[in-house]
């Protein structure tokens, strides 16, 4: 995050530019959930691409660009590498009141992640979330694709966040892959 707020301090903006609907709540309701049919019934994050699509079937519901953890290549393997990780895993938790603009959280570290990171005696990491960008900085909007910022989450826009958001349910299985 530091990182986003250096090159955004570059360009020129700076606080006076946060808008004030993120301190208002203002856009902050959570989107209902589309029909289940309309629903994804599978998200792939292709790191090297940094795009995430929503599928159902065989079928592109939406395909957006992304920004990945700090550190993107490889899998995360401990806490604060800001590493994105890599694997099947599943939508475990739907947060209409995030740090960020709405998020969706990975279920990492799977147990097998736990049990590498334990013999490594290092802690495993975790709040792995696809969310907007952080509140107070929706003045941002694609500007944050310059640069790879997250702890190790997927970020996309809060207008893109508030579409994913509204087609991804609990359970929803996802691949990160590299």
């Amino acid at each position: 995050m530091r990182r986003l707020l250096a090159v955004l301090a570059l360009l020129g903006l700076g606080a006076g530019g946060v808008v004030a609907a993120d301190y208002l709540q203002i856009g902050r309701t959570e989107p209902p959930l589309v029909p289940e049919p309309e629903r994804a019934d599978r998200i792939l994050v292709e790191k090297a691409a940094r795009r995430l699509t929503l599928l159902r079937g065989d079928t592109v519901l939406a395909t957006y660009p992304v920004s990945l953890g700090f550190t993107p290549t490889g899998h995360k393997t401990r806490e604060g590498d800001g590493r994105t990780p890599e694997g099947v895993y599943a939508i475990s938790y739907r947060n209409p009141r995030s740090v960020a603009h709405l998020s969706l959280k990975v279920s990492y570290p799977s147990p097998a992640d736990t049990a590498a990171a334990q013999a490594r005696g290092e802690p495993p990491g975790g709040d792995i979330m696809i969310h907007g960008l952080m509140n107070g900085f929706s003045w941002a909007g694609t500007l944050h694709r310059m640069m790879d910022w997250t702890q190790g989450c997927v970020g996309v826009t809060n207008a893109e966040m508030r579409e994913i958001f509204s087609k991804v349910d609990v359970g929803t299985p996802i691949e990160i892959r590299p």
